[in-house]
């Protein structure tokens, strides 16, 4: 009885391991199906106006993003008080991880304005230059 335990969880952790790769493909294929369907339809790819919808994007999220992180990592900070030293350390550095990621995502959110106007001037000019 014990030996067809085993064998279960050996089957089903091999089952877990064989489906951590095709899991992932399927996602990424079903989000940008659309867009290999547009290509395959001699659709021009139209790269500044990706720029400008990961811009919007950015735009409204981060700030959102960003705020929710600092709670979380406010919460994190908080539990760890109530453990041991050990777990309240464990907490702190991940409260400290959390903060540093929403600064992160802060920065881009105002920065990526920026960014889509630098890389919209850089490629409608690799682009103008190559023609």
């Amino acid at each position: 009885m014990i030996g067809m335990d085993r064998n279960r969880t050996a089957r089903l952790k091999m089952l877990g391991n064989m489906l951590k790769i095709p899991v992932p493909v399927f996602i990424a294929y079903a989000l940008f199906a659309r867009s290999a369907y547009a290509a395959t339809s001699y659709a021009a790819l139209d790269i500044i106006s990706t720029l400008n919808g990961i811009q919007g994007l950015l735009m409204h999220i981060g700030p959102v993003l960003s705020a929710v992180l600092f709670v979380v990592a406010g919460i994190f900070y908080a539990v760890g008080q109530l453990f041991p030293s050990q777990k309240r350390a464990s907490l702190h550095s991940a409260s400290i991880d959390i903060i540093i990621g929403a600064i992160i995502v802060a920065v881009l959110s105002i920065a990526s304005t920026g960014l889509a106007v630098a890389s919209t001037n850089l490629l409608s000019n690799v682009t103008a230059n190559s023609i």
